[in-house]
């Protein structure tokens, strides 16, 4: 495998862009229910897009209506600029990949990853030159004759993965494809995962309720909410400028503070709240006037936690008391109880090596942060 040296485009900002996808006012509805509520996107060519949510946000149906499992309602799906709605799954460009791998017991490696090239016909040479590219790829080289039983769970992950890309579609989909996966595992999977996705140069469409698998292999993520889209970003974008209160929740932790915006301009939000008996400044204008309710989005990692009071911090400063502490060896997790009774949370990584913390059950502590790190929030 190539060594790669990883820069992602971003075609998406670009005006002059075409969409590898276009997906227009798709609309699928089961009997009463609405799965997909007239969601509009574009994908673009050598993209690993992600469909972010809970059970039951429409995710795996949109995943479905790609492939032709599903058919719209209403709405269209065009790729490559072909109109998909009369093409079955069979003849369409794309292959998809489920979280059950479904390798066929009685073949071995390569015969599992030579099995749709042989359904097409194609010529021995040439199938045995795309499988052992193939096996090279997903370094199962070594492991050509073995059957899907002896192989571990990471292993037949990747078969699985070669025999979806070894016909080169034009669009990959994969449903939960790492969910069987023991955490380590996944891990080192969703790197593995990105690098062939960059040799190969395929878009990849991933079904996943895993917020940070998402973020570490996505180019974009959209969340995904009763059937509408509710952000689509780039990971960076989506855990530091949340559009609402529901994706800031989602995705990683949170303190979501409640106010009233008592001053605003458009370089800054003063919220004064009553949650944490405090005025709070965002350097962020939101348009929204004086009186108006608003919410204050700040993760734990940006909250400084100290025992003294901080200096000329007059602002953007709670008091309260520490109820409990996480030890997750790298970082220490602080819930710290407000004087109004609102809980907190904080983080902080251990860079040393102290069984003894500088700060503890039930001690008082402060606190704060920086006008740029939290963002102001009206819905």
């Amino acid at each position: 495998m190539s060594n790669l040296i990883r820069k992602r485009k971003q075609p998406w900002r670009d005006p002059n862009s075409v969409p590898h996808i276009e997906i227009t006012d798709l609309v699928k509805e089961f009997d009463d229910h609405i799965a997909i509520n007239r969601i509009s996107l574009d994908i673009y060519k050598g993209e690993f897009f992600s469909l972010l949510g809970p059970s039951g946000c429409g995710k795996t149906t949109l995943l479905r209506m790609l492939a032709g499992f599903e058919t719209p309602t209403a709405g269209t799906i065009f790729l490559e600029g072909e109109d998909m709605s009369k093409i079955p799954p069979y003849e369409r460009p794309v292959n998809m990949m489920f979280q059950s791998y479904a390798l066929f017991p009685h073949m071995s490696v390569e015969e599992n990853i030579a099995f749709g090239l042989k359904q097409e016909r194609i010529a021995k040479a040439e199938i045995k030159r795309r499988v052992d590219q193939m096996l090279e790829l997903v370094q199962m080289g070594k492991y050509a004759k073995r059957k899907p039983h002896q192989l571990s769970g990471g292993q037949k992950q990747r078969v699985a993965l070669a025999r979806s890309v070894v016909k080169m579609p034009k669009l990959l989909l994969l449903d939960e494809p790492l969910g069987a996966l023991d955490k380590r595992l996944r891990e080192q999977t969703q790197f593995e995962l990105m690098t062939i996705q960059e040799e190969l140069g395929i878009t990849f469409v991933i079904v996943t309720h895993d917020q940070e698998e998402a973020m570490t292999m996505s180019s974009r993520i959209a969340v995904m909410d009763l059937g509408e889209l509710a952000q689509v970003a780039t990971p960076a974008e989506i855990y530091e400028y949340p559009n609402s209160r529901y994706v800031a929740e989602f995705v990683g932790d949170v303190n979501i503070i409640e106010g009233v915006i008592c001053e605003q301009s458009p370089q800054f939000t003063l919220v004064e709240s009553y949650e944490t008996n405090s005025k709070l400044i965002c350097n962020q204008g939101v348009g929204a006037r004086p009186g108006s309710q608003a919410w204050i989005a700040i993760r734990p990692e940006k909250l400084d936690i100290s025992i003294e009071l901080p200096q000329n911090m007059n602002i953007n400063c709670m008091q309260g008391e520490v109820w409990d502490i996480a030890y997750i060896g790298d970082m220490s997790i602080y819930h710290v109880k407000l004087l109004t009774g609102k809980m907190m949370m904080a983080s902080e990584v251990n860079r040393s090596r102290l069984i003894e913390r500088r700060i503890k059950h039930e001690d008082q502590v402060y606190l704060s942060f920086s006008p740029d790190s939290g963002i102001v929030l009206i819905s």
